[in-house]
């Protein structure tokens, strides 16, 4: 019984062969619930679009330059962050048992069979769906309590640690462990460790993790940009116009926020 589309599913294609990338994304199209967000043709871009964009679903060649399909979800693993949805197309037969051993959703061999394609798709439609409906029925987190929020902020900016007050903070961002925040004032490193440590130390009427890679003050928020058919990006209120990706599952809260 097939599931019915209630949403889009967002989908990354990783492959070295430019040719291979094309013939999926033409299968693709046929299935109007599945949207190409963008596509990587290795597995140190996979890596960094995967971080980025944050899609359903990501079809990864085993076999690419500098870091191969497996190699992309080992690395994600060890992140201990939240993960899409993976399935291996490749030419060999002999990655199968690892594949699965990391989880993989499905392993399809190539050149990709139609029919085939359709009973991953199907799968990956209950699984999908099933993830976005648990998301939405998620209770909001508890605000931290009051007397715990933070006024003031340490940032460290080459030899200084300065002080700032907290609403001049503009966003935060973590890559390979290290928190960034950018303010009013400056740039630099702060001393907490996690995101999430960050945020419970802050207002979460005004602090909003929009990506788990981001927390943004809502109040420096200059633009909201339309992306693809379902996601949005926000552009900040800081000297580049930094853009920022929403994570889907912030959509809703987006749209709400903005009555858009």
């Amino acid at each position: 019984m097939s599931v019915r589309a209630t949403s889009t599913i967002s989908v990354l294609l990783a492959d070295d062969e430019q040719l291979a990338r094309d013939e999926l994304a033409f299968l693709l199209k046929d299935f109007s619930d599945f949207e190409v967000l963008t596509t990587a043709s290795n597995g140190i871009e996979a890596l960094q679009l995967i971080e980025r964009h944050e899609p359903d679903v990501v079809f990864l060649d085993v076999d690419m330059p500098g870091l191969n399909g497996l190699g992309v979800i080992r690395r994600l693993q060890e992140k201990g962050i939240p993960l899409p949805f993976f399935v291996l197309a490749t030419a060999h037969e002999n990655y199968a048992v690892e594949a699965f051993r990391l989880e993989a959703m499905d392993y399809l061999l190539k050149p990709i069979d139609r029919d085939r394609l359709v009973e991953t798709l199907e799968r990956i439609r209950r699984v999908v769906y099933e993830r976005q409906r648990a998301a939405e029925q998620e209770p909001p987190p508890e605000p931290a309590d009051s007397g715990e929020r933070r006024s003031k902020l340490v940032v460290k900016a080459g030899q200084r640690n300065l002080i700032i007050d907290v609403q001049d903070l503009i966003y935060a961002t973590i890559d390979e462990g290290l928190i960034t925040v950018v303010t009013t004032q400056c740039e630099g490193e702060t001393f907490y460790r996690t995101i999430e440590e960050l945020q419970s130390n802050l207002d979460p009427e005004i602090f909003w993790r929009v990506h788990r890679s981001y927390l943004v003050n809502v109040n420096r928020i200059r633009e909201v940009i339309p992306w693809f058919k379902s996601s949005f990006q926000i552009r900040m209120d800081d000297k580049r116009g930094t853009e920022i990706p929403v994570s889907r599952v912030q959509t809703k809260r987006l749209r709400m926020l903005f009555r858009l």
